[in-house]
């Protein structure tokens, strides 16, 4: 295949084309080099690839055509310099904040991220000396307030988890460079096709491949995206000597997975559009946490800083608890799971289980309410969602 600067080409293309160094085999798709370990053709060479000093595989742990071919798609579609692809989305936050941070650091993080990641800055970068506050992700002016002389980053997610609120990235990110820190974000609910952080000033985009990537719940998987010298001085070294690496095979998944994405995408949030303006008819329902709808908060926002409003819905109900865990039990065809961006929809109680584990005060200060349902919106027919909603609406 001849070398092709895909830069200019579009996102979709991208998405189908990119990554793929065709080998002598001449093969239409991109095939899983299921090894873990390459032969060099002498010593000297064995030699200069371990120092860096000729380009080449090593060993899996660090270096796969596959995983690399999926590094470069999605790093292309992010407008990134470079992408390292992790285990796992946490996975992938462990390894920035192994990567950047040290005894005596301080994170600032917003409170509406998902639990695990609560968990890992507060339960265990705190036993190396890390100090984490949280912060409301909405207010600005809580951030800049929050930064100490030692505050190394700014994380967030946005979209957040569940509430589905909006940050001003671009906003963070003058706060961020004033103070000497570097902004991450977790751009996992929009994905490229529907918002690009570092195009707005962001430095690290963190991705749980997990969900809308691969987009049929087959496979777990996470990644990086960052400038060149971010990752070669803080994140590779990490990655090659901690060895959280994805395999072939997920990789591979996950290039197939982005084929897809932005046809899967725009169907996802038209759907959880249609959706969102449903659920403010019905009488048991509260209130609607969707960004399309006018009535959200930061819709404005969101209409200028993504091409759409994304796949999942957040709402809460009435009844409260009670409520909440009849609705979800009296569905039939929406399967019952935490994980989301499924072409399948998901429904779930964040309060009892994807933020589950943080105190009762946390949740609250989160605004995770006992009465809060998350759906995310698969490709099915949007009225047996309605009709599947409907039977425990009543």
């Amino acid at each position: 295949m001849q070398d092709i600067n895909w830069n200019d080409y579009t996102l979709e293309t991208q998405a189908i084309r990119a990554g793929h160094k065709r080998t002598h085999e001449d093969e239409h798709s991109i095939p899983i080099f299921a090894t873990s370990s390459y032969v060099f053709g002498s010593a000297e060479e064995a030699a200069l690839r371990f120092t860096g000093q000729k380009p080449g595989n090593i060993y899996s742990r660090f270096t796969n055509p596959t995983v690399n071919a999926f590094q470069e798609r999605l790093a292309l579609m992010e407008k990134g310099e470079r992408c390292l692809a992790f285990a796992s989305g946490m996975a992938a936050i462990m390894a920035v904040g192994m990567g950047l941070l040290k005894a005596g650091d301080h994170v600032l993080c917003s409170r509406g991220v998902f639990g695990n990641t609560i968990l890992l800055f507060q339960n265990y970068f705190a036993k190396f000396g890390v100090q984490t506050d949280f912060v409301d992700l909405i207010d600005t002016a809580a951030w800049e307030a929050a930064i100490k002389p030692n505050t190394r980053f700014l994380f967030l997610e946005t979209p957040s988890n569940p509430l589905i609120e909006i940050a001003d990235i671009a906003a963070l990110a003058d706060i961020a460079h004033a103070h000497g820190c570097l902004l991450i974000v977790d751009n996992c609910f929009c994905t490229p096709v529907l918002q690009k952080p570092l195009t707005l000033g962001a430095d690290i985009i963190i991705h749980s491949a997990t969900k809308y990537i691969d987009g049929q719940g087959r496979c777990v998987g996470g990644a990086v995206v960052a400038s060149e010298e971010i990752i070669e001085k803080s994140i590779y070294p990490y990655l090659r000597t901690g060895g959280a690496t994805m395999s072939p095979f997920n990789a591979w998944v996950f290039l197939s997975g982005l084929e897809t994405l932005a046809v899967r995408m725009k169907a996802h949030c038209d759907s959880a559009f249609e959706l969102a303006q449903w659920l403010e008819q019905q009488p048991a329902v509260g209130k609607v946490h969707y960004p399309g709808l006018a009535s959200h908060a930061q819709h404005e926002l969101a209409k200028r800083q993504q091409s759409q409003f994304g796949g999942i819905v957040s709402f809460e109900l009435n009844g409260g608890k009670e409520h909440a865990w009849n609705l979800i039990d009296a569905t039939q065809m929406l399967s019952i799971t935490a994980n989301l961006g499924d072409v399948k929809t998901t429904i779930t109680h964040p309060a009892s289980t994807t933020h589950g584990r943080l105190s009762p005060e946390a949740r609250a200060a989160a605004g995770i309410k006992d009465g809060l349902v998350r759906v995310s919106v698969g490709l099915e027919s949007i009225v047996d969602i309605k009709n599947d909603l409907l039977r425990g609406l009543v």
